[in-house]
């Protein structure tokens, strides 16, 4: 079997897909999969533990909150706010980040010096902090978050894609170009930019793992929506409180986060292994 097959057959592909696909679809259509309201409330359920526990109800397969409201169903309409952020977030910093990155590499010269001090004094500021600060100044909201990554991550697709470029424009394939007569933005559209979208999709991918983490730890410290749609982080910080008397309600959003995160960052290792003409 040659290298190609057992990449594409790399289990780490399917069982990251797998996982995120199944997320994905569950969040999609959460009013057809969630088995209950996720926002009924009932004190007469409060704490139930998980269907296999003693003292477990019918239809609340991961137990209930301290307010009775069901736990999977919740975890479900999360990954709702988790997906749009990912997707969204991820997606406008890749187009910011890499445009910049792949002009920097391929330019080189003042437009790569300007762009790279751009770079250097944006990521002297601490990514979470900044977070925080900038939801505090543009006030809470899904959008609001969703901007506030971006305007933190677009560094990073900006420093690898610049990187990739800059490599990129000394192979032989660019100067047989500028021979045949392409003119410069050309170059970079036509050869240079094929040949690190495995980088931007793989980096894609993992900034999607990142902004779940980013608007999680936003929710947790209550910056995230200001409605009372359930998100991953404030599930996690309604638990942190009732972890001696309930422990579902922390372990199961950490494990559902968890995996998510390590998923959107193998899928894209795995991608970019699959399709990058260097590794093939």
């Amino acid at each position: 079997m040659d290298k190609s097959s057992r990449r594409g057959r790399s289990p780490r592909l399917w069982l990251a897909g797998g996982w995120l696909l199944l997320a994905l679809l569950a969040a999609i259509f959460a009013p057809l999969v969630a088995p209950q309201d996720p926002l009924a409330q009932d004190l007469m359920l409060e704490r139930l533990p998980p269907f296999w526990l003693d003292g477990a109800e019918p239809g609340y397969w991961l137990g209930t909150d301290s307010l009775g409201r069901d736990l999977l169903s919740r975890l479900i309409f999360g990954g709702r706010i988790a997906f749009i952020v990912a997707f969204a977030a991820a997606i406008a910093a890749c187009l910011v980040g890499s445009t910049l990155g792949l002009f920097a590499g391929y330019f080189g010269g003042w437009v790569d010096r300007i762009i790279s001090r751009i770079v250097d004094i944006w990521m002297a500021f601490p990514p979470v902090l900044f977070a925080i600060l900038l939801v505090a100044v543009l006030g809470t909201g899904l959008g609001s978050v969703i901007l506030a990554i971006a305007i933190i991550d677009w560094t990073r697709f900006c420093r690898v894609i610049r990187a990739e470029a800059m490599g990129q424009s000394r192979m032989d394939y660019v100067e047989n170009a500028r021979i045949a007569g392409y003119g410069r933005i050309g170059i970079m559209l036509r050869e240079v930019l094929p040949n690190v979208v495995p980088s931007i999709v793989a980096l894609l991918s993992l900034e999607m793992g990142i902004a779940v983490i980013v608007e999680a730890i936003l929710s947790f410290v209550n910056l995230s929506i200001s409605t009372d749609d359930p998100t991953w982080g404030g599930i996690i910080a309604e638990g942190r409180l009732s972890i001696h008397q309930a422990w579902w309600v922390l372990v199961f959003p950490l494990i559902t986060l968890i995996l998510t995160v390590l998923s959107f960052s193998q899928f894209g290792e795995a991608l970019k292994a699959r399709f990058d003409p260097v590794l093939r």
